[in-house]
């Protein structure tokens, strides 16, 4: 197998046309194969294979630094450098990272696996290159909707006035600016980068300034006609408007073309983009007729077929299912998505109110503050994201809603740790990050059921409203009324006499878990599931104070979350009781299966019983 020869980039720059192409359709089927075994981002992988030997063969990795954004299309790169053997174990613990990691290889230069920002990183190096006199380029692919996100465009504007030697790969899959394509403008875009055709331009300047008393009359006419010519087969890019060099489209599946495109941009000086065009999924059936995300981000699958074994409904559906029902009573509800309908389970919403759906692209502080305008005038917006791409629209959710007082219910998927997808997915930092929010009400509802009655309080709330859940299967379906619950209030599961357990969201089933288990070593336990995160019940201040030890459980960051909450009540309540909060570490957490991952940060029902456990010689103590 040639893939498995290739231990380094410089292996791929003494292979003949009939091996290049013998190796991409090997670095297909191998992506097909692994990534069916552990899961990933299957289309877009797919969609860069060609491009990714081209890159590879025309800079020098890592004096060239390659950045990509987004990250998820980089397992390419990580076969040829020199990973094809960490696969087996692509996005488990201790395996391969499903995203450029630094602390796997040094071609691996930015672990940015959330859009829009590799223009900006790249900026950055190739300025700080530029300062400290270093060789190399920099090297930039941006696709699968980067260029949706409003990031990518203050980065163009810079890059536009610094002019840093950078190379701008725009790989347009469909999912992203997508001027038109032609063979005239395919011809153009080819000749626009030739050194000979700026050799030649530059030479007939000269020229043309040279001429005797019009010159420079003569120049301007001349330049005038160029553009104007330019414009009947190629209107203007925004690059060029921005004053970056452009060259393309270029089918990005012709390895030459690729290739060639590259070499003349290597050698051009300055900011200078290529338009690659690739077809996401490209060489896998099933993921080509997926019309939907050409297999974007899969589990594991049959190769043969491309279907996966039959899921159980995920906390997803349950919210996509109640977001429907309530929209169908009430008109004013509208969906908003930054690129993630699907995975935000807002395709049936979708399809049945097309017309108040909304997907604003990879643009989160675009949808919030649009969000803000809707309210504004009677419509009841609803924000579908994940708790991580919240945090990019922090100052909208603070000074455009919240300073409004607008009543915007925040939809918050893949709170808490998600699993395979690693430190930037996982949603540790939501409830801490919303409860400094003035007029923020923030809810994590524990079981489906609540989750129903949470989307109609929060519909029903005449201010910000956030609820947040986890990613992965329900423990079954919602099948309790829409009904709004009052804010705030409490659900005691279980009385007990010794420990009392506190706990919000997918916490309140480990609490009772662990209950069962404090059981079995005598302790008598409490059990209140919170409900919500802001504000937190005065009751619970009366039961800590029934209580010889407390324990709050919840999973994210321990620092300024739900515990902290508790902490803050108690204290103002007068309450002494011993409390201890279990929450995640002030760390950034690794990707792994959730359910390890959780039980190693002592936050599955042994953690949580043990850390009980642990407060038991005191609470014996303050019985005598």
């Amino acid at each position: 197998m040639l893939l498995e020869e290739i231990s380094s980039p410089a292996d791929l720059r003494d292979l003949g046309p009939e091996d290049l192409t013998r190796l991409c359709a090997e670095i297909r089927e191998f992506l097909i194969t692994a990534v069916s075994r552990t899961g990933g981002h299957l289309g877009p992988n797919l969609g860069v294979v060609e491009l990714s030997v081209a890159i590879h063969r025309v800079f020098e990795s890592p004096k060239d630094a390659i950045v990509f954004d987004t990250g998820h299309q980089a397992y390419v790169h990580k076969m040829l450098t020199g990973r094809v053997a960490q696969f087996d174990v692509l996005r488990q613990q201790g395996g391969l990272s499903g995203y450029p990691s630094r602390s796997e290889s040094v071609h691996d230069i930015v672990e940015n696996s959330h859009a829009s920002t590799g223009l900006s990183y790249a900026l950055g190096l190739a300025t700080a290159q530029g300062l400290r006199g270093d060789s190399g380029k920099v090297v930039c692919i941006i696709g699968d909707g980067a260029l949706t996100g409003g990031m990518a465009y203050e980065a163009l504007n810079n890059i536009g006035q610094l002019k840093p030697e950078l190379v701008i790969i725009l790989n347009d899959n469909g999912r992203s600016y997508a001027p038109t394509v032609g063979g005239i403008a395919e011809n153009l875009g080819q000749l626009r980068l030739s050194p000979k055709y700026e050799a030649a331009k530059d030479a007939a300047a000269q020229a043309l300034r040279a001429l005797p008393a019009v010159g420079h009359s003569a120049y301007e006419t001349a330049r005038r006609m160029k553009n104007s010519l330019k414009q009947l087969v190629a209107p203007a890019s925004i690059f060029e408007t921005l004053g970056l060099k452009y060259g393309g489209p270029i089918d990005g599946h012709d390895l030459p073309a690729i290739e060639k495109a590259l070499r003349d941009a290597a050698r051009y000086h300055g900011p200078v983009v290529v338009h690659v065009v690739t077809n996401k999924g490209h060489g896998y059936g099933p993921a080509v007729a997926d019309k939907i995300d050409k297999f974007h981000g899969v589990s594991t699958f049959d190769p043969d077929s491309g279907t996966s074994a039959k899921k159980s409904p995920t906390w997803t559906d349950v919210f996509g299912e109640a977001l429907c029902e309530a929209a169908e009573a009430d008109a004013r509800i509208v969906a908003i998505t930054a690129a993630m309908a699907s995975s935000t389970g807002l395709m049936e919403f979708a399809a049945r109110f097309p017309d108040r759906f909304f997907d604003v692209g990879i643009a989160e502080q675009h949808a919030v503050t649009f969000a803000a305008g809707m309210a504004m005038r009677g419509l009841r917006p609803v924000v579908c994201i994940y708790s991580t791409f919240l945090q990019r629209a922090f100052d909208q959710v603070t000074c455009d809603v919240a300073l409004h007082g607008l009543p915007v219910l925040f939809v918050l998927d893949r709170a808490g740790i998600t699993g395979d997808d690693g430190p930037s997915h996982h949603g540790m930092l939501d409830m801490a990050y919303l409860r400094c929010v003035p007029g923020m009400t923030v809810a994590a509802p524990s079981s489906p059921d609540e989750l129903r009655r949470m989307v109609a309080t929060g519909l029903a709330h005449q201010a910000p409203f956030a609820l947040r859940y986890p990613r992965g299967a329900a423990p079954g379906p919602g099948t309790a009324a829409l009904e709004p619950v009052p804010i705030p209030s409490i659900v005691t599961r279980r009385k007990g006499r010794d420990v009392a357990i506190l706990a919000v969201g997918k916490m309140v089933a480990v609490a009772e878990a662990a209950a069962d288990r404090l059981s079995t070593r005598g302790l008598s336990t409490t059990v209140v599931d919170a409900r919500f995160v802001k504000p937190v019940d005065r009751k619970l201040a009366d039961i800590a104070a029934r209580h010889r030890a407390v324990l709050t459980v919840e999973d994210g960051v321990a620092s300024g979350g739900f515990g902290s909450a508790v902490t803050e009540l108690l204290a103002t309540e007068g309450v002494t009781t011993p409390l201890r909060r279990l929450g995640l570490p002030d760390r950034f957490i690794e990707h792994g299966a959730q359910a390890k991952l959780l039980a190693q940060l002592g936050l599955d029902a042994d953690g949580v019983a043990a850390a009980a456990l642990e407060l038991a010689p005191l609470t014996s103590a303050l019985a005598g």
